[in-house]
């Protein structure tokens, strides 16, 4: 069974690296181990 979720996130910063953070009502579904297929669509660029 595919589950499918779509979220339009702002990119933040963790150090060095920029991060994508994951909303807490679907992590039950992402639980270690679990494959996902990850798709960005860049929307809006920072200057």
């Amino acid at each position: 069974m595919i589950k499918q979720y779509t979220i339009t996130k702002r990119i933040a910063k963790h150090g060095s690296q920029s991060i994508i953070v994951i909303p807490r009502i679907i992590e039950k579904d992402l639980k270690p181990g679990t494959i996902a297929q990850v798709t960005i669509d860049v929307l809006e660029e920072s200057d």
